[in-house]
């Protein structure tokens, strides 16, 4: 029985989704103007663990992750500029040039990661008319009025606004300080900008309130209900999105359609680095290029992530990172010399398994089962089939070590035949020597009661 925490209701809720067999999962994806941070990808390999765990239980996933390359302002009160001109501006390319590299880069960073893929990621300039409908959808439903410089959702005629974060907008009103210029209310949000002179756009599209670009907010509730109907299972993102992204995406629908178009919203956690805020500024801001430049394995950072829940925050460290990576190469030299897969699994360790990924994501939990498993007594056949079970969830990649010995070249074989024979002989200075010498050909000799086993170094 799959159970998942509803930021909607607080509440840890038995799943039951809309179709039976079949769910639709829409995750909130990257702003394609720079490169996608660590802290992002957090909430890439939340909605991926999602993915693999209901795909596992056995439902047929319609998984939707959006792509943002239009319409993401510097400052979530819709002002400053849009994220695509300031890249624009650093770079000397197109704004078109510039969101295909950062995409690319993006689908490059959930590869390392072995992040599945989504079934489709809509871009927002490709849905343009889309989001145009579902602004006079709002429109013609009284939710919305047109300024100056744009067309504003009007928030304190939605009596819903702030369901998702539990603060109503009279209360964001009463603490805020913002600039509202000709807002109504400062939770009111654009649906539509109007091109203003000065800012040199080159994504702008004509539309019946004059030629602009869409808002943040709009692609999202357009896009999701475009290609999973009106009303779908699960709509994920990180923490930072509910007071505002998602708050302003569930009002969009409310105004359009009157429901809600996400039944289940799921947030993850922070990333903090060193317990503090990840900024350029503070030169903190890593990418999964910067983890590879310093030579680590990505997958690392996929089993640091897995360590804490999904729910918890998760203070990033170089030194957490370097433990993290130890205990992957750990597991992936201790499964290297398992026998294959046989017909017989560990079964009740599955079942424990199952009822803690099943319980609202229970990755640490998962964690320590998997480590269950490797001090177990069951045969290696056996645990070699349970391990590939519990990693077609983790994601792991153990697949590619479980019963695959390390191939290593004949000079190495050669060298661990000699220093078998000259620690029969009891010679311990000879036999360091040709450790040594194995050593400097990437490997470490670890010596086991009745063979010498290699281990490779992976730094």
């Amino acid at each position: 029985m799959l159970k998942l925490y509803n930021t909607l209701t607080r509440d840890k809720e038995v799943f039951r989704p809309i179709n039976k067999e079949k769910v639709g999962l829409y995750a909130c994806g990257p702003t394609v103007y720079w490169y996608a941070h660590i802290g992002n990808m957090r909430s890439f390999i939340f909605s991926d663990l999602l993915h693999r765990t209901l795909s596992y239980n056995g439902y047929e996933v319609d998984f939707v992750m959006n792509i943002t390359d239009v319409g993401h302002l510097t400052d979530d009160g819709d002002d400053g500029k849009d994220k695509m001109i300031v890249a624009m501006q650093r770079e000397g390319k197109t704004a078109f040039e510039i969101a295909e590299f950062y995409t690319n880069s993006f689908f490059d960073d959930i590869e390392r990661l072995n992040i599945l893929s989504a079934n489709t990621y809509p871009k927002a300039t490709d849905h343009i008319e889309d989001q145009i409908k579902m602004i006079q959808k709002i429109e013609k439903n009284g939710f919305a009025y047109k300024t100056t410089d744009g067309v504003y959702f009007d928030t304190f005629k939605l009596k819903e606004y702030g369901i998702l974060s539990g603060q109503k907008a009279e209360e964001k009103k009463a603490g805020a300080r913002v600039d509202m210029k000709e807002k109504r209310n400062n939770t009111d949000f654009a649906l539509w900008k109007l091109s203003d002179s000065e800012s040199k756009r080159q994504m702008e599209w004509n539309s019946p309130w004059g030629k602009g670009f869409p808002g943040w907010h709009i692609e999202c509730s357009a896009m999701s209900i475009k290609y999973l109907g009106q009303s779908f299972d699960i709509h994920t993102g990180g923490i930072d999105h509910v007071s505002v992204h998602h708050e302003n995406e569930l009002a969009q629908s409310m105004g359009a359609n009157s429901v809600y178009h996400a039944q289940i919203w799921m947030h993850n956690e922070f990333l903090t680095v060193d317990n503090g805020k990840m900024s350029k500024s503070l030169g903190n801001l890593f990418t999964v290029k910067d983890l590879i430049d310093k030579k680590y394995d990505p997958i690392a950072f996929r089993y640091m992530v897995l360590g804490a829940h999904y729910r918890t925050k998760l203070n990033f460290t170089w030194e957490a990172l370097e433990a993290s990576e130890n205990a992957l190469f750990r597991l992936q030299d201790l499964v290297r010399d398992w026998d294959k897969p046989g017909v017989d699994t560990c079964k009740e360790l599955e079942d424990e398994f199952m009822d803690a990924i099943n319980n609202d994501l229970d990755t640490p939990k998962t964690l320590a089962i998997v480590w269950k498993l490797i001090d177990s007594d069951f045969s290696s056949s056996e645990k070699a089939g349970t391990l590939l079970k519990f990693n077609s969830i983790l994601g792991l990649s153990l697949e590619n070590y479980i019963a695959k010995p390390l191939f290593v070249s004949e000079e190495v074989n050669v060298l661990i035949k000699q220093r078998a024979l000259v620690r029969k002989e009891k010679d311990w200075k000879k036999s360091d020597l040709i450790r040594n010498q194995i050593e400097k050909l990437g490997y470490l000799v670890e010596d086991m009661e009745d063979r010498q086993k290699l281990i490779e170094i992976r730094k």
